[in-house]
């Protein structure tokens, strides 16, 4: 049964009172979570774990606790393992999270709470974090600046070789545990598991060692080693497509989960073998679209930004919203790699439908500059518009852009690097741990909801601090 809240602990509280009070920034942290309407967003997630998790069952972490927690996890960069240690050891982050002297959940059992948070919970839970912050005179929403920047996946750097021995290895373990379940049940349905993941990245790695050499010779080498590996990859296809059946008829969970496992992979095996076969043997330049660079998270976009130091990324293009007071008041995951003019809009509507109105300035970087989204801005109401012209400037172009509220704007502008820079280095963002396009975006949630309430705590602590 899923449970709001611990009862508050007298004797803890007597304990607590002899230690080390709680830091101002956290207590306001603590301040703003007691708001009703975010506990009740993450309360919904949480109750769609089973039909009957809110009638009946064993009492449950409650809600209170695991929004907490998972608000720890973010600010402090922590593992599910670590936020558990920690905790547990803290009096202070056991009163933030409202533990008392209960124990600290498993970081399983936590890890299994989260993933029942929706990424649209989390674009709704910063939204009011948002209208909090406006309530409270954090920001205005007055101001507007609007960039991208890229979020990678938590994947090697993609090789053809590399995914061919990996999708191998997967559904080689997998053929192997069925091995073990259908013992006299399946014979001729076997699989030589581990010597098949060996002899993959053998081939795996003879071909990398073979391509480093870049000559003719080396080159027909390696073709000759991508056919075996091909191969070996192939007849391992096989023997999975014909276990599927058998195992579909025991009925048993590790049957159905060893299903679903094969089911998930075989075709991720079969578009690597695809790519492969036209890149390598065919000489054909496979459209960015048509690859897959990781079994693993086959969402992974490729995108190229014509950075010197990341002249290619493997992630996501990620939108921010930023308004003054340093509040991201809206996020989003981009699908592919599509130009930074194309953001515009949406930004501005956006902006207009989370304030009422849109704001008195917006800017964004020379990329996003066009007429159309100029006269877009002065649409919704914008006053100030600073979209720096590329290239070619005329004398009026140059004329307008020197005014002094343009360049003041374009100062303000240059903060929004900044913002993303905070982000990366200390909320996450700058590669995702979580698995899956769900788990992706809710990664993203979870890193800017905790920087905004950082922002706002440390904006509400120093207007308290008297001077």
């Amino acid at each position: 049964m899923l449970r709001d809240r611990y009862e508050n602990d007298q004797l803890f509280e007597r304990i607590f009172r002899l230690t080390p009070q709680m830091e101002p920034v956290l207590a306001q942290i603590d301040q703003l979570l007691d708001d009703e309407e975010l506990f009740q967003r993450i309360r919904a997630d949480l109750a769609t774990r089973s039909p009957l998790t809110l009638v009946t069952g064993r009492r449950s972490t409650p809600v209170e606790v695991i929004l907490r927690l998972l608000i720890v996890k973010r600010l402090h960069q922590y593992s599910y393992e670590q936020t558990e240690r920690h905790v547990s050891d803290s009096l202070v982050l056991r009163q933030f999270c409202r533990l008392y002297l209960n124990p600290v959940p498993d970081d399983t059992t936590l890890l299994r709470w989260a993933k029942l948070i929706r990424p649209a919970t989390l674009a709704q839970f910063n939204a009011r974090i948002t209208h909090l912050a406006t309530d409270l005179k954090v920001t205005h929403g007055h101001k507007l600046r609007t960039d991208g920047t890229v979020v990678e996946t938590n994947i090697h750097p993609p090789s053809d070789s590399r995914q061919l021995a990996d999708s191998v290895r997967v559904l080689a373990r997998t053929l192997t545990k069925a091995d073990a379940l259908l013992s006299g049940v399946a014979d001729g349905v076997r699989a030589t598991g581990q010597q098949a993941n060996q002899c993959a990245r053998k081939w795996a790695r003879h071909i990398g060692e073979i391509l480093r050499q870049r000559s003719a010779t080396a080159q027909a080498a390696g073709r000759a080693a991508y056919k075996r590996l091909l191969e070996l990859t192939q007849t391992t296809i096989r023997q999975a497509e014909q276990v599927v059946p058998v195992l579909q008829q025991q009925a048993s969970a590790q049957a159905d989960q060893l299903v679903a496992t094969l089911q998930t992979f075989v075709p991720r095996a079969q578009q690597v073998i695809d790519q492969t076969v036209r890149r390598v043997l065919q000489d054909e330049k496979v459209p960015a679209g048509d690859k897959i660079v990781s079994i693993f998270e086959p969402h992974t976009d490729i995108i190229k930004r014509g950075k010197e130091h990341h002249p290619v990324e493997y992630g996501h293009k990620v939108w921010l919203n930023e308004v003054d007071g340093g509040i991201v008041s809206h996020y989003r995951v981009l699908a592919g790699n599509p130009g930074d003019s194309e953001q515009w809009t949406a930004s501005l509507q956006q902006h207009r439908d989370q304030f009422g109105v849109g704001p008195e300035q917006a800017s964004a970087d020379r990329g996003v500059y066009s007429a159309a989204n100029e006269a877009a801005a002065r649409r919704v109401g914008v006053q100030w518009v600073i979209l720096p012209q590329p290239g070619y400037r005329s004398a009026q172009r140059q004329q307008h852009e020197h005014q002094t509220w343009f360049t003041e704007g374009r100062q303000w502008h240059a903060g929004v690097e900044g913002r993303i820079s905070v982000l990366k280095r200390c909320y996450g963002l700058t590669r995702c741990l979580d698995h899956g396009q769900p788990g992706f975006e809710c990664w993203i949630g979870w890193g800017v909801i905790s920087a905004n309430l950082m922002v706002m705590a440390r904006t509400l602590t120093t207007r308290k601090t008297p001077c």
